[in-house]
């Protein structure tokens, strides 16, 4: 006997919502097809599946035993089709932020390659959340532990943290600055109030290097956060060299040496994603990644071993990278 998918469906419809008007309504077709469907199939099995209440339909006990498998069945289907649906849509990556280093590795594969992409910006300020949301192909994210099994990490990029100061503050002029420079001194960081893997880094930073943290808010935005800076001569702030940061006539960025911190951002991914774009921008990453240069970086020794060389995580359970 063939089943049909449709008739399947119409019935776990009006099992759930249980008027045949509310299943036609959730399945767009008419409340009629609702019926012949649901009548077919009860036929095809020669059962009755339903029976019709005061209170709407409900499941007969032939009907309670066959809809744990019915479900089964539609979760199979649709899984099916969301795999093949799925290696022709667009790759979705997860970017942090499109003010941060992660947009612009991204938009060099793009250029590189023209593949259409998808890109999601949950933001770092939020606390640690799972690594790889299930809403996307790929995600950017500070990542010092084994992934979890199943899924693919390899390191991304270093970024090289600048000093941001106001123009009347004593280090404005500088060209560079020494991080040993900045011992006893105050770093205004309204962020990291709240726990996120961008607050986690500095809170190993900050005090390694002597350097005094002022978390008073409220965090009113990266915006906010120049203003107060351009009129302080005291409170310093840092952002990635290749961070976006809005221009402001009073505030400069300055490179920090020996060493410099440089922020980890790893590539994760599932080894059962076989997405063609995942492919390549996996190797793209790999291809533009500098490792971790302990003599001139500064890395927490939590991230030191995971961003010092490619990872050689196979891109596919059944396939070792090239």
């Amino acid at each position: 006997m063939e089943l049909d998918l449709g008739a399947v469906r119409a019935f776990v419809a009006v099992a759930d919502d249980r008027y045949f008007s509310e299943a036609a309504i959730r399945l767009e077709i008419s409340q009629q097809a609702i019926s012949k469907r649901v009548a077919k199939l009860e036929s095809d099995l020669g059962v009755r599946l339903l029976s019709r209440t005061r209170g709407g339909a409900e499941p007969t006990e032939d009907g309670e035993e066959f809809l744990n498998h019915a479900r089964a069945l539609i979760s199979l289907a649709d899984q099916a089709v969301e795999r093949l649906h799925g290696r022709r849509r667009a790759l979705r990556v997860d970017v942090l932020g499109t003010r941060l280093a992660t947009m612009e590795v991204v938009r060099a594969f793009h250029a590189e390659h023209d593949d259409e992409l998808e890109i999601v910006t949950p933001g770092l300020g939020a606390v640690r959340r799972s690594l790889l949301p299930d809403s996307v192909d790929a995600a950017f994210a500070r990542v010092s532990t084994v992934p979890s099994p199943g899924i693919g990490r390899t390191p991304a990029y270093l970024e090289p943290a600048n000093l941001l100061v106001g123009r009347r503050h004593p280090l404005a002029r500088r060209r560079r600055v020494a991080m040993a420079e900045l011992d006893g001194l105050t770093a205004w960081m309204p962020y990291n109030a709240r726990a996120s893997e961008w607050a986690e880094f500095w809170q190993e930073l900050c005090p390694e290097f002597g350097i005094l943290v002022d978390t008073d808010g409220p965090n009113f935005g990266l915006e906010h956060h120049i203003d107060v800076l351009s009129e302080s001569t005291d409170r310093l702030g840092f952002v990635g060299a290749k961070m976006h940061v809005p221009w402001h006539p009073d505030v400069v960025q300055i490179p920090l040496v020996d060493p410099t911190p440089v922020y980890p951002f790893s590539l994760l991914w599932r080894l059962e994603n076989r997405h063609p774009t995942l492919r390549l921008l996996i190797e793209h990453v790999r291809s533009a990644y500098r490792p971790f240069d302990a003599e001139r970086q500064w890395l927490p020794v939590s991230d030191r071993e995971a961003m010092s060389a490619v990872g050689d995580c196979p891109l596919w359970p059944d396939k070792a990278p090239s």
